[in-house]
Order: structure tokens, then sequence, then C-alpha cells
């Protein structure tokens, strides 16, 4: 059926004078036949115009201008795109990142689509949902955290499809999946970190690893550090964003934003740096391309691959080949070290690394002190023996 944008109509209901959309449907047997969805109270939108801002605003047009031949009757490769649409714009009640956005709708477009999306939505079955979740482990090796990011998925796209009335059932709901991961990151010691930055022979990347190994950031957010972002004066990084995509953006959640400590000592090798690199202007990036003539940062993923991992492999650290080892073992390492030799309590350890849980760090409920994360930093650099001028 073409697109349709349909028209409105007041007409007399009990609550008083109703606006409603009028718009065709198909039946099964092929005929034509109005159809009519309410918008809202007279009262409440004077206009046709105000009634047309409604419309919009609460997404009739897509759901008027979807696949199915009737309502209740919708395939779910039409649920799935309105869910796009809908979960994803203006009317999204939680902004998703760029990042989610992409992730969701790869999910949508590679694995439900392809298995789903000739079907009708209603008519699909818990239990063929759940088989297939699980092939997906089995026969595709992807990993249970995977397979539960597309339950997950799925089961929204049903819970949007019925807060517009599209269907009125979510099999996936009684869907089971793991939501744990096999996964256990390589963590490093304080000697095996500082064998990899003798091995190091560029300064540039030296000073990142010891940064990132000090401070635990993100990669995105380490490499999107500017000089401006180091506030000499009061000991501490501004980290608001992160770079990823090749653009700088929001930082991964709202609880990432904020501030991570600068101890002397660590502001001492950033002095340095500083005071060696070419781009040492505040709007320059800390970690710049050289290649790129200080343009962009440098690429976390190539420096890991190229560098990290060989010096890491080179200080005696065991990594499995096909095994994940980049700056992010470093922020696991540091969260390691605190906890089992540092004795740092907890809440301070999840301030540092600014998870938005303390059960992401320990399942403890105590108050973070800035004071006592930089004395907490400073123990680890202490043990790193950068004093010795390891790093420069």
């Amino acid at each position: 059926m073409a697109y349709q944008r349909g028209s409105l109509k007041k007409v007399p209901r009990k609550e008083g004078d109703t606006w409603v959309l009028r718009y065709r449907v198909a039946t099964a047997d092929g005929r034509r036949v109005e159809n009519t969805l309410p918008i809202g109270l007279v009262r409440d939108l004077p206009s046709e115009k105000a009634a047309w801002r409604e419309v919009d605003r609460l997404g009739l047009l897509i759901r008027v201008n979807s696949e199915a031949p009737a309502p209740g009757r919708i395939h779910f490769a039409a649920l799935a795109e309105h869910y796009l649409k809908a979960d994803f714009g203006q009317d999204a009640v939680r902004p998703k990142s760029e990042n989610t956005a992409l992730t969701v709708q790869h999910i949508v477009r590679d694995y439900l689509i392809p298995r789903f999306g000739t079907q009708i939505a209603e008519d699909i079955k818990s239990l063929d949902i759940q088989r297939w979740l699980n092939s997906l482990h089995t026969d595709n090796g992807l990993a249970w955290t995977s397979v539960s990011k597309v339950r997950g998925v799925m089961l929204r796209a049903y819970k949007t499809g019925i807060l517009h009335e599209l269907v009125s059932r979510n099999p996936a709901q009684p869907v089971e999946t793991r939501s744990t991961s096999d996964y256990r990151a390589i963590v490093i010691t304080p000697q095996q970190t500082r064998s990899i930055l003798r091995t190091l022979s560029c300064p540039l990347h030296r000073i990142l690893v010891i940064t990132c190994a000090a401070t635990a950031l993100r990669a995105s957010e380490l490499i999107a550090l500017r000089w401006v972002d180091l506030r000499f004066d009061e000991e501490r990084i501004r980290i608001c964003k992160r770079w990823s995509r090749g653009k700088e953006g929001a930082t991964k959640t709202a609880y990432s934003d904020g501030f991570v400590p600068l101890h002397p000592c660590l502001a001492r090798h950033m002095r340095a740096w500083r005071a060696r690199t070419p781009f040492g202007k505040d709007t320059d990036f800390v970690f710049p391309s050289f290649k790129a003539s200080g343009k962009v940062p440098l690429s976390a993923g190539i420096f890991a691959a190229d560098h990290l991992r060989l010096a890491a492999i080179k200080a005696g650290v065991r990594i499995p080949e096909g095994y994940r080892f980049g700056l992010h073992n470093l922020r696991h390492s540091l969260s390691n070290w605190m906890v089992n030799k540092g004795k740092v309590d907890p809440k301070t350890v999840q301030g540092i690394l600014r998870h938005s849980r303390i059960q992401t760090t320990l399942d403890l409920y105590t108050q973070g002190d800035a004071d006592e994360t930089r004395a907490a930093q400073g123990a680890f650099l202490k043990a790193l023996r950068t004093h010795s001028g390891a790093v420069q």
C-alpha cells in the first residue's frame, strides 16, 4: 500500500469532542476499509495544526504506514523498523548514544529481521525464539553476553510495539539467556607494567601507558584528552568526552562524566611530555597522531595491536593466541591492585573507575574522598617506581 498521510476529523465522544486520524487499511481479502485512531481531545488541541503535531509526536503515521495488512497482524520486520524509528527518535524516553544506536541497528538488521522478518509478529512462538538464541551460541559461537543483547533488543521491540498498539503480546518475555561472560581479563602487576614501559621506545607510547595505568581511563576517554582537560592546579583531570568512530562524543554514561585524580607524580610526567610534544597547546590532543599532524588522536586499537601486546609478551605477560589484550587491561589491573594489594576502600576504587554501580566494583557502600583517591593513585605510582625516570 502506498504511503498515506490520512486526514483529521472531529468526532463526539463521551469525554468530549475528539480528534481522530482517518486512514485506510487492507483486510485479509484485499479490500481497503477506513480505520481511525484517537489523537486527543479538541479542548487540549484547539487547532488542526496542534492535532497534526500530536500525530507526529505519537508516531501515528509510522504505525499507519507499517507493512501490516491489518491492526494486530504486523510483520516482525515492520515491527522492528518501527522500533528503530520510535525508540531512537525525538520521542525516546531514554536518549541513546550513537554507538548504542549502531549496535541495535546491527542486531535488528543482521540477526532479528533475517530470522523472523517475514513472520507475523504475534504468531512467533517463545520456544522458537529460545531455540534460535541457543543456536546462536552453540552453532554460531556467539558469546552468551551477545546472545543476551539480541534477546534484549527483541524484547524492547515488542514492548515498543505494545506501547504503540501494534501488537498485544511479547513472545520474547518468557525467553531466558545467560548474561554472564566466560571472559576473564588479563591483569598485570606494577612490575610487569614497568617492564612494558622499558620495552616501549616511543615517548608517546610510554606516557600513554603510564597515564592509562594510573588513571584507569577507558581507551576512548584517554585518547580524547586535550591539554585543557588536565587541571594541574586542581590535581585532577576532567573527563567529559570520548573519541569514537573518528569523532568526539559524550562519555559512555552520565556517571563517567566527571574527574579522575592527577597525582603530583603523574602531573610531573605529563608536564615533561607537554614540553616535549610539538602539540602542546590547550586545544591539542595529549596523545596525538603524528601521522595526522595532531589533528586526531592516535588509534588506541592500532597501538594495542602493534606495540602494547608485543611489549607485554616481552615483559612476560602470558597472552593466549587470539585473546584480547589492550589498554582496557590496564584499567582492570589498577582496580585489581588497589583492592587486593593496596587495600583501598572499594568506594574509592569505584570513584576512580567511575562505575555507575558499586556492584561493578564491589558490593559495598561507602563514600569516596578526593584526597584518598589521589593518595591511592600515588601508592600505585610509587609501586611502579616512576620516580626513577622509567617513563621519560
